[in-house]
């Protein structure tokens, strides 16, 4: 199973689920050794059509980190915190999860847009 670990210590994920706003950005950096890079991905797709199903789902982006980088970023915009919040908690979202293998590593934050 991957290890879930808190971009910001101060605020990890599952407290921002308490947050009621929206429109949110999740953004995903994950960790993944080179020979884990096409079975996790495949996994990925699995994962990223379930969401694309759930209620308040917008979009989604996967990015790879360059030269030669093990690091993958996720982008996924939704309706609301709640939307996400009930999407993961899912029984078959945390089954597929549990699916990851281990030596790979995910440090999962929720964003608001601001104005710049």
């Amino acid at each position: 199973m991957a290890k879930l670990q808190s971009l910001d210590p101060h605020t990890p994920m599952f407290a921002q689920f308490k947050e009621k706003t929206g429109p949110i950005v999740l953004a995903n950096t994950f960790v993944v050794p080179k020979e884990m890079t096409e079975s996790f991905l495949a996994l990925f797709r699995r994962q990223a059509e379930f969401m694309k199903a759930q209620p308040g789902f917008v979009s989604l982006q996967m990015h790879k980190g360059t030269a030669d980088s093990q690091l993958l970023m996720n982008v996924a915009i939704w309706e609301s915190t709640e939307a996400l919040a009930t999407a993961f908690g899912s029984p078959e979202f945390q089954r597929m999860a549990a699916e990851f293998p281990d030596g790979i590593v995910s440090y999962p934050h929720i964003f608001e847009q601001i104005d710049a």
